[in-house]
């Protein structure tokens, strides 16, 4: 036999260069496991997996990159809202901003791209199918998609535009769509103010509104509380000053920014001159009808009437009876936690030239916590915005505010007040600040984070909070001051979620409920937990208070909201 030494030497280097690349490739194959996916991780990846197989739209004649808003765990049935002879499948985008920061940051951490590119999917369909040809989304408060017959759906409440405490995903948006996102950030301060001049606005927008002057109207500045067609309550007024900031970081028009902080400041003038309290709103309705005496028939408060504190409790309280000084905790709530927040937010993306929302929400937080919070009991009081403490008035009779008899009463500073307080601790270093999120992280069974962030720090590493808002509020807090313990009790708050809020690969808000809310935060907090483990906390979209609701006529309910319909069950 005759050999070729050629062919052989080729045939023994290929032998040589395969083995080598064996050898190299050795860990794929070998029966050493790789390091385990944390439990956290794993949760969040399967609820990514069941989000992408079974939550979006196979529904009515064309199937699109759409996602419903939800559904049951045990059936998979889709939510639906229903009203008169509809049974609406609900997709309604405005909704779905936490679904979206979620599946983004799974796949910045898992590497996988597929999560991510659904939600830009998503984002990319409703830009090109669901648009007012003013440059709106058809999403928000009072309509959503349903997706059985693919339309619009609307007519259960008012037939608008609203974003109360939205704030939407515009990061991802302008990644999907600058030119379209640029429009709809307009369109939305272009729909919803009234009169520029004063920055009289209203939560809700019109579709049709043609897109006029803009950043180019004249403004007076106005005294407060003047009268006017609107209603500026400060949920719908801190999504416009988002809005506009927002996109003023994306293309540097400046004027975009100088509107956003007069907005902004409307509510700081505003204040109480004595206390710095306030405000919900910073205009008072203008009267249209007189409401009658001693009514029972609620649709008495509506703003027609006027501005509703005064008409319910000047006899009591005279010229302070106004909506906009009365600080109700759940008001409160939007007046301090979530436009602060907000505001704490776009300070620190802006530098400098966000010094004003840092200033302002400062004294906002610093005047509520003096006047309103009981730290011994976590409680916040009901106020006058002069300081006058409501608690135990009972409302002599009917109105906006509850039924005669109705007995106003402290309530529990939740964990978005922690948050909120935390987040502007780490950025001002007012000790004043630290107290209060060091007694509401008391008042939440968290233990003592400290007398300063890392001094005398001892956590609850027992606590049942589930919390993914307290979660995310000390993780915040860790990647700032690198306190173990922060990290440790951040884990123990993961673990509780997942024990007692993880079902079918879907979260729910308690382990009695069986109706998942794709937007849910829990995984969202879960992910931050991982990047908090890798020491890369830049790959999770930062939560920023923003929550989505419907809000409407509901069959055998009347007006409700889809937290108390859909969500609660």
């Amino acid at each position: 036999m005759k050999f070729d030494l050629r062919k052989t030497s080729f045939r023994c280097l290929f032998i040589l260069m395969l083995c080598l690349i064996i050898v190299e490739a050795q860990p794929l194959f070998s029966a050493t496991p790789a390091e385990p996916e944390s439990p956290w991780l794993k949760a969040v990846r399967e609820f990514g997996d069941q989000i992408l197989a079974k939550g979006r739209d196979v529904y009515g004649k064309e199937h699109t990159p759409l996602f419903i808003d939800g559904l049951n765990i045990n059936t998979l049935e889709p939510v639906r809202w229903l009203y008169r002879n509809n049974q609406w499948i609900i997709s309604n985008q405005a909704s779905q901003q936490n679904l979206f920061r979620t599946l983004t940051a799974l796949s910045n951490l898992t590497g996988d791209p597929k999560y991510k590119n659904a939600a830009k999917e998503a984002i990319d369909y409703m830009f090109k199918n669901y648009r007012s040809a003013n440059g709106l989304l058809y999403w928000g408060g009072h309509t959503f998609i349903d997706l059985e017959s693919d339309t619009r759906a609307y007519g259960f409440d008012a037939n608008s535009h609203e974003l109360k405490n939205h704030f939407p995903f515009y990061d991802l948006m302008w990644e999907v769509d600058p030119e379209a996102t640029e429009l709809y950030l307009q369109a939305v301060w272009n729909a919803h103010v009234i009169d520029w001049s004063t920055l009289d606005m209203n939560r809700h927008g019109s579709w049709s509104k043609s897109m006029g002057r803009l950043w180019k109207h004249n403004f007076t500045d106005p005294e407060p509380f003047f009268e006017g067609d609107g209603l500026t309550f400060i949920n719908a007024g801190t999504d416009l000053i988002y809005a506009a900031a927002m996109l003023y970081h994306y293309t540097g028009d400046p004027d975009a920014l100088t509107w956003s902080k007069r907005l902004a400041y409307q509510y700081v003038k505003a204040r109480h001159p004595e206390t710095k309290l306030g405000v919900y709103q910073y205009s008072k309705p203008t009267r249209k009808e007189i409401p009658p005496p001693n009514f029972t028939d609620f649709k008495y408060t509506n703003s027609k009437y006027g501005d509703r504190a005064e008409n319910q409790l000047s006899p009591e309280f005279g010229s302070i009876a106004k909506e906009g000084y009365l600080i109700l905790p759940d008001k409160a709530e939007n007046i301090y936690a979530h436009n602060g927040l907000i505001q704490l937010q776009l300070a620190e993306l802006l530098g400098e030239e966000g010094r004003e929302f840092l200033d302002w929400t400062h004294e906002g937080l610093v005047a509520y916590a003096k006047h309103a919070y009981i730290p011994e009991s976590n409680r916040l009081r009901p106020l006058w915005a002069d300081g006058t403490d409501l608690t135990g008035f009972v409302l002599p009779r009917n109105g906006y505010y509850g039924e005669a008899g109705t007995v106003f009463t402290a309530k529990k500073a939740n964990s978005l007040f922690f948050y909120t307080y935390a987040y502007a601790f780490r950025l001002i270093d007012d000790l004043e600040l630290w107290k209060v999120a060091r007694h509401i992280a008391l008042g939440h069974d968290l233990g003592d984070l400290g007398t300063l962030p890392g001094q005398a720090v001892k956590v609850n590493l027992y606590t049942k909070n589930s919390d993914p808002i307290a979660l995310l509020g000390i993780l915040n807090l860790y990647q700032a001051y690198k306190e173990p313990a922060y990290l440790e009790l951040a884990t123990v708050i993961g673990q509780n979620i997942i024990k007692t809020k993880y079902r079918n690969k879907f979260f729910l808000e308690s382990p009695s409920r069986v109706n998942a809310r794709f937007s849910a935060l829990e995984p969202l907090a879960l992910l931050a937990l991982e990047a908090a483990y890798r020491n890369t906390p830049e790959l999770v979209p930062p939560y920023n208070g923003g929550e989505g609701y419907i809000h409407g006529q509901f069959n055998g309910v009347g007006r409700t909201y889809d937290t108390r319909v859909i969500w609660s069950r």
